[in-house]
């Protein structure tokens, strides 16, 4: 079923039949860096189940992301109740397969997400969480969000928080 509509791609809930394409996505050498647990199917299966748990308790998580002209999983966004530095965030996140990457799927499948975020929530502010060293990530959420602030995650790590709050929509 789809939940989102975006001129080139559909977002809907993920299902066990999305495992392959869903290792497909973390399948490289730089989405190994990020998800060096993504390389089994069991890894996969796991992802998939708890974003079913997700869309159960809150009402979504991240989505699998359909290419409309090709009918492709091409990756997976959506918003998901995230940690960041002792702060519940709601954060947009967003994977695309290696072949899919530079085309601007990311940033609009992620405009669609966060505007579903801020439509179907009270959330003064939704973020995208991105590590210091992931350029690609960091750029998308340069264009998706207005502010930026840096925070060491429960792991010891450095971490972006790009966000964006409510207040900020109606402002040019």
């Amino acid at each position: 079923m789809a939940l989102l509509q975006t001129p080139r791609l559909t977002l809907r809930e993920m299902d066990r039949d999305d495992v392959a394409a869903i290792l497909s996505v973390f399948a490289d050498d730089y989405a190994q860096r990020f998800y060096p647990e993504m390389i089994t199917e069991a890894a996969a299966v796991e992802w998939i189940e708890r974003n079913r748990d997700r869309y159960q308790s809150d009402g979504f998580g991240l989505w699998a992301i359909i290419d409309k002209a090709s009918g492709a999983l091409i990756g997976d966004c959506g918003p998901t109740w995230q940690d960041a530095g002792g702060t519940r965030v709601l954060e947009i996140g967003y994977h695309i397969a290696p072949q899919w990457r530079g085309r601007g799927y990311a940033l609009e499948a992620a405009r669609a997400a966060m505007a579903f975020g801020f439509a179907n929530t009270d959330e003064p502010l939704i973020g995208s969480i991105v590590a210091t060293d992931n350029t690609s990530s960091a750029s998308v959420a340069r264009r998706l969000h207005r502010d930026v602030r840096t925070y060491v995650n429960s792991r010891g790590l450095d971490r972006f928080l790009f966000f964006t709050r409510r207040e900020q929509l109606k402002r040019p």
